[in-house]
């Protein structure tokens, strides 16, 4: 199964991207702490990425991807490459555009986006200083995204997956060196570092497509038909796959209201990120294509087959995950970021809300398999409207909850019910449609995972509860730091060996089926039965 393949080149690079970003947060963690400053840098750099997810990301996967792919069948390569380079050419301008009006309107936006630093005008200025940086790393990842869709529609995934290593490279950089006297000039460094970065990445994925042979120029912008045909799929598509992070910008925004609070739900989100990247992010990245070919070729049973194979897949990789950050959420915490300025309230207000990060974690993946079955089918407008429904349900909750009492525990409880709310809507009218059917094998194996995923959370519940107590006994000379850090990875060594060998003895996981679908077969013959050698 190529598609399982593929997920596993993106994986395996985005893991390297995701422990690279994990690292850079470690230290971020130990410079800046979880105060005014740290809250000000995660809020101004959350605006370009997520204008970056909703402008390229967003809109180039649910978008040009088909369209792209559908001029390479029927027209062939020169007329594909000439509608990516109309479309280079039509989003270079438009974000360029959107670039320079954030340069010129900053100090007023900064109302909109920090309402925490009103009344601050140091920490003010320091906002729109930070915005008006970072901002121009936008129109870079348009352009990347732009050849990264490309290079995916011809099966060359690894450049685009290894593309965003930079970004945690230049930044880890920075705060390994240390320049200047000050958090405040800190931070002003790593918003340069940002920026530079997406030239970086540029640079990698040009050198790549040139290599590829994809023949990439910046023409005239013109509203071609082919344009207006993106313009039209991409801004539903856009928003759809964007919401997760349309929720992030209105909780960010809020939690500047409270010290702190941004930079707990940062680190939270830096955790449960690297699980949504490998699996959900990963698997629609290389769904999207497979399903789109399958859709325009009629066949419909291994379009069938591959949502359920990609189903499963990240069940099992997604619900252990879960419940782990569910079960262990101050080790996890305590083990990765607490040193330095990062201090044990800090833990336990991050472990909070990763531990209601873990409950919507299964939503977020989820809503990243199922909404290509709609753009592959280039459907964007329900989408659009699912992910609409969960911005308003997580915007009405994060003020009622907020406001209410629970302060950033609201603001964490309101992203996953608004994740829960798109995935549930995504499923059930694709299950109208007839547009997924879950098989024999999908309905044997997802309830076996979930009661392996359950035991493995009882054990490192357990362990998590009296292991550093031990070892802190044990090992006296280790520090607590240190002894946080052996005792998570000894929880999840455990925690991985229990839920494998559940897996196994209850039959979730069958070696064979495993093997069968990484072995090297052709994609168009479909088998009796339901299932494809695709």
């Amino acid at each position: 199964m190529r598609l399982l393949r593929n997920l596993g080149v993106i994986s395996s690079l985005t893991l390297l991207s995701r422990v690279a970003g994990l690292a850079r947060e470690i230290l971020t963690a130990a410079r800046l702490g979880a105060g005014p400053v740290a809250d000000t840098f995660f809020q101004a750099m959350t605006i370009p990425n997520t204008f970056r997810r909703v402008l390229a990301e967003g809109a180039f996967n649910a978008a040009f991807v088909p369209l792209y792919g559908r001029e390479l069948e029927g027209k062939g390569r020169e007329e594909a490459d000439r509608f990516a380079s109309e479309a280079l050419s039509f989003m270079v301008t438009v974000t360029g555009a959107l670039v320079i009006a954030f340069q010129i309107f900053a100090p007023w936006l900064a109302y909109a986006f920090f309402p925490g630093r009103i009344g601050d005008p140091d920490g003010m200025a320091l906002a729109v200083l930070l915005l008006q940086i970072m901002m121009p790393y936008l129109l870079t990842m348009v352009v990347a995204a732009l050849i990264s869709g490309g290079l995916n529609s011809h099966g060359r995934f690894a450049m685009a997956a290894f593309a965003p290593v930079a970004l945690n490279l230049v930044m880890i950089a920075v705060l390994a060196f240390n320049p200047g006297d000050s958090t405040d000039e800190l931070v002003v460094w790593l918003a340069w570092g940002v920026t530079l970065s997406g030239l970086a990445q540029v640079a990698m994925l040009w050198t790549s497509a040139v290599r590829a042979k994809l023949r990439l120029r910046v023409l005239p912008p013109k509203l071609t038909p082919r344009v207006k045909r993106l313009i039209a799929l991409g801004i539903p598509g856009a928003i759809a796959a964007s919401a997760v992070q349309i929720n992030v910008v209105v909780t960010s925004s809020i939690a500047t209201l409270e010290e702190g609070a941004r930079s707990w739900l940062n680190y939270a989100e830096r955790l449960y990120q690297l699980p949504l990247g490998m699996i959900g992010i990963a698997m629609g990245i290389a769904l999207l294509p497979n399903l789109t070919r399958r859709v325009r070729t009629g066949d419909e049973t291994g379009g069938d087959f591959a949502m359920n194979r990609a189903l499963e897949v990240s069940l099992a990789l997604t619900l252990p995950a879960a419940l782990a950050f569910i079960a262990m959420p101050e080790l996890i915490t305590a083990g990765i970021y607490e040193r330095g300025e990062f201090s044990a309230a800090d833990t336990r207000n991050t472990g909070i809300a990763l531990a209601i990060a873990g409950l919507g974690l299964p939503a977020f993946v989820l809503v990243k398999v199922l909404a290509p079955a709609f753009f592959a089918r280039e459907d964007t407008k329900t989408p659009m409207r699912f992910a609409l429904a969960a911005v308003v349900v997580n915007f009405v909750f994060a003020l009622l909850l907020f406001f209410g009492g629970l302060g950033f525990v609201g603001l964490a409880i309101a992203s996953s019910l608004a994740g829960w709310v798109n995935a549930v809507l995504l499923g059930l009218t694709l299950r109208t449609r007839g547009l997924l059917q879950i098989d024999k094998r999908l309905a044997r194996t997802a309830p076996r995972l979930l009661l392996a995923a359950l035991l493995m959370a009882g054990v490192v519940w357990a362990l998590a509860a009296w292991l550093p107590g031990i070892l802190a006994a044990a090992l006296p000379t280790l520090g607590a730091s240190l002894v946080m850090m052996v005792s998570l990875l000894l929880v999840v060594g455990a925690g991985a060996a229990v839920f494998g060998g559940a897996c196994l003895t209850l039959g979730a996981l069958r070696p064979s089926e495993f093997a069968e679908a990484l072995r090297p077969q052709k994609e168009t013959k479909t088998l009796p039965g339901g299932s494809d050698e695709g």
